[in-house]
């Protein structure tokens, strides 16, 4: 019976160790007019960071253009739903403006350090746990990117 016990508290820390989860979160998009997925994606790297996941291990792309924005009413603020708390963390983007585009995309999800951001790209292995969340528009053959 210890065995098994022993056994079954090992296995639950095993999965709840997320040293080794890793997510790449982009807002494909840039303008006032599609605040909502660098809203969407900054919650996200929230959401994910809150449960667990390193922020070492969390790669975020943000064209990071809405924030102070002259349309933005609250200056510095991006909130992804009425009444919530401010989402923003500048520190958080990785890759942003000119740096947001599929050729850094696939750098970062393939390990590949020669991007145009900060250089920080996606060091797991086969065993890793890899979330990724892509908000933008899209279509049949079409993954949008800000350029």
């Amino acid at each position: 019976m210890k065995k098994t016990f022993a056994a079954s508290l090992i296995a639950a820390t095993a999965l709840a160790d997320s040293s080794d989860h890793w997510a790449v979160i982009v807002a494909g998009s840039n303008g006032f007019w599609n605040y909502r997925h660098q809203a969407d994606a900054h919650h996200a790297y929230e959401v994910v960071t809150k449960n667990g996941i390193p922020k070492e291990n969390v790669i975020l792309f943000a064209y990071d253009d809405i924030a102070n924005n002259s349309l933005n009413p609250v200056l510095g603020s991006i909130f992804n739903k009425p009444n919530g708390e401010n989402v923003y963390n500048s520190e958080a983007i990785d890759y942003r403006g000119a740096a947001v585009t599929p050729e850094n995309f696939l750098k970062v999800l393939t390990g590949d350090s020669t991007t145009g951001g900060n250089g920080k790209v996606l060091k797991s292995t086969s065993a890793s746990k890899v979330f990724v969340f892509f908000t933008d528009h899209g279509a049949p053959g079409l993954i949008a990117f800000p350029s």
